[in-house]
């Protein structure tokens, strides 16, 4: 917690409004606005849900195709199939993680509406190349940037390059309010009819507006605002939001300076940013070894008190995957990162002493 939010909370109370978009949410709008640079930012009770509110957005229809990474959160397929669209998975980089730009035209159909890049580890994916093709192609663009607020792709933050994008605020990501989330909107044609879905398919906002003297059910919606409290306690997150991403930076370049021999020697390959991206220090991964056991390493690191974990099981293989997408060629990179990155603690005021351990710990361990 950055110290603000339980005064923000009893403000909240005090307020006499805990339903969604009070001042809370209006100052977390006005906020993340100004931030990302986008047409329209709307709060949303998960990443899921501004997903889920962005395949909305795009009208998607069954047999519909969205292109997608297999190397991401569940969330990021099902906000489409529930539509009905078929998500197509393609491999992804062997350097940053992200979707791999270079395949992502040989996947595309007469069915294809949309392109998603998953900004991995809030390092952005190549978004001109991406947003180039799709223009070609007439898709549309839709950012999963769960882990990408105060990350940015040649001097834009992430969230604000494609047609939509999607930010988390769940516990796990640098900015947080528990559970929550939000949609950009950077289409200025697109975002009236997002509040518009995001008040449950009404025109509410226009009767708050004194555009229209009673409000009534004008297209497919759901509600997907967040409670007041949520907010509230988001905005004392965004407050400190430069401040939260300079420490972890700090924590994030510690880590790599650390384990630099640990790379030389073999170990391990440390994360890569391209030059034209500016991370947010989400997390700190690193590529074992071939061969290594990494099951093993984990189990050993949690005997030492470091919880140390893997990160997604790829969707192409999941029964879910199976059923509801399909893969396009075999995703050996998928396959092989999957099988051996490894993500280390990182948190704020972590601390170099605690790292010092991670670090030797985990060398000690890879030397036997």
């Amino acid at each position: 917690m950055t110290g603000g939010e339980l005064e923000n909370i009893q403000q909240a109370h005090r307020n006499g409004q805990l339903a969604g978009n009070g001042p809370f949410t209006k100052k977390c709008h006005q906020w993340l606005q100004r931030q990302s640079g986008a047409a329209s930012v709307l709060l949303t009770h998960s990443c899921t849900a501004a997903l889920e509110l962005a395949a909305l957005l795009l009208d998607l229809r069954p047999g519909d195709e969205v292109i997608l990474p297999s190397y991401t959160f569940v969330s990021t397929a099902n906000a489409f199939v529930l539509r009905g669209a078929t998500p197509v998975f393609v491999d992804i980089r062997p350097d940053t993680f992200n979707l791999d730009e270079n395949l992502v035209e040989s996947a595309i159909t007469d069915r294809t509406r949309a392109i998603v890049p998953v900004h991995y580890a809030g390092v952005a994916c190549a978004m001109e190349r991406i947003c180039r093709i799709a223009a070609r192609h007439g898709l549309r663009v839709v950012e999963d940037a769960a882990q990408g607020a105060m990350a940015f792709y040649q001097g834009r933050a992430l969230g604000s390059l494609g047609d939509v994008g999607a930010y988390s605020f769940h516990e796990t990501k640098n900015l947080i309010s528990g559970e929550g989330g939000c949609v950009l909107v950077n289409d200025p044609l697109l975002a009236s009819k997002a509040e518009i879905i995001w008040e449950k398919g009404t025109d509410r906002g226009r009767y708050f507006q004194g555009l229209v003297d009673k409000y009534t059910w004008q297209m497919p919606g759901s509600s997907f605002l967040p409670g007041e409290i949520v907010a509230a306690f988001l905005e004392a997150q965004l407050e400190k939001a430069e401040e939260i991403t300079r420490e972890r930076l700090l924590s994030w370049e510690y880590y790599h300076q650390r384990l630099e021999a640990a790379e030389k020697a073999g170990f391990l390959r440390r994360p890569m940013i391209p030059e034209d991206c500016s991370h947010n220090a989400h997390m700190y991964q690193v590529l074992l070894a071939e061969g290594t056991d990494r099951p093993a390493l984990i189990a050993a690191l949690a005997a030492q008190g470091i919880h140390a974990v893997f990160h997604y099981v790829p969707l192409h293989t999941s029964p879910g995957g199976r059923a509801y997408g399909r893969a396009v060629g075999a995703l050996p990179v998928t396959n092989a990162v999957a099988e051996r990155v490894l993500r280390l603690p990182l948190w704020i005021g972590i601390g170099q002493a605690n790292q010092d351990r991670v670090v030797e710990t985990l060398i000690s361990l890879l030397k036997k």
